[in-house]
């Protein structure tokens, strides 16, 4: 499915931070509970890192954590800018990011974001900051209003609804813009890039609608396997990874983050499907498979 502006259609997506603002062409990849204790000194030496238990990797020098199984739950954690795209089930490790991303209101990327709230005020963080699609911005409000009738607790939080196109300055050096996505409910993406007053060596020169190209993206690839057909995945507003390979000679990126596998898969299924990229992809596609 291609866009009016003739670049593919792709349903909710999580883009990654990029060091340059992107402009088109562009190309887009598709788309937990905390612990807790009556204890004060206990709470006060939690530790949300995880780092001993988490797998993680590393893309384009930006840590990349989480997990994103199709259904089950979607949560992408950026520790390095203090972020995270959409909440899942509310994994440990996403409670310490300040700024949250949501992308839309299907249960398994939104269901835990009155516990996300809710532990941060526990362990006295500073109140995050959630930005949600503009649509869907009064039902996450009357969402926390019901949790405060329930648990008559405060749930400081800073909710800004974002409309396709519009931009939100997250700090001095760092901006969220929101694109449209395609599923199955009204969704959006969101590119984060920061602001730099001084072009590297290596952008001098060129064209500002180059220097503006995504650096690294994260895309969905629901289905990778013969079993399931393109058609079966736009029927759930999803990607089959046969897309993102018709498409190879378009993804400018420098690298491609595959995201929200099917649960069907194992993990050396998704490995093996990644066997079959064309050469112009195989060097810069991974997978986010823990939990696989």
């Amino acid at each position: 499915m291609i866009d009016p502006q003739g670049f593919p259609s792709v349903p909710p997506t999580t883009a990654f931070p990029t060091s340059l603002r992107p402009q088109p062409p562009r190309v887009y990849l598709m788309e937990m509970k905390t612990k807790s204790s009556d204890s004060a000194e206990k709470q006060d030496h939690v530790d949300f890192s995880e780092k001993k238990k988490r797998k993680g990797m590393t893309i384009e020098g930006y840590t990349i954590d989480g997990l994103s199984i199709a259904g089950h739950e979607t949560c992408i954690i950026l520790p390095t800018l203090n972020l995270a795209f959409d909440i899942g089930r509310c994994p440990q490790r996403a409670v310490s990011q300040q700024f949250l991303f949501i992308s839309h209101g299907h249960m398994d990327h939104i269901g835990g974001l009155p516990m996300y709230v809710a532990t941060r005020g526990l362990y006295r963080m500073a109140p995050p900051t959630i930005i949600v699609p503009t649509v869907i911005k009064e039902c996450v409000e009357k969402l926390f209003e019901a949790h405060r009738a329930m648990d008559h607790s405060e749930l400081k939080h800073n909710l800004i609804g974002l409309n396709v196109g519009e931009e939100f300055q997250l700090r001095k050096d760092l901006k969220v813009r929101a694109f449209r996505t395609y599923h199955g409910i009204p969704s959006q993406g969101y590119i984060v890039y920061s602001l730099r007053h001084k072009l590297k060596q290596e952008y001098v020169g060129l064209p500002v609608s180059e220097i503006k190209n995504l650096k690294s993206s994260g895309v969905e690839s629901t289905y990778v396997s013969d079993i399931e057909t393109v058609e079966n995945a736009r029927d759930y507003g999803h990607t089959h990874l046969s897309e993102i390979i018709g498409y190879a000679d378009r993804f400018q990126n420098k690298a491609i983050l595959l995201i929200h596998f099917s649960a069907r898969y194992q993990a050396d299924d998704i490995q093996n499907a990644m066997s079959t990229l064309p050469p112009s992809l195989a060097g810069r596609v991974f997978t986010l498979t823990e939990g696989f």
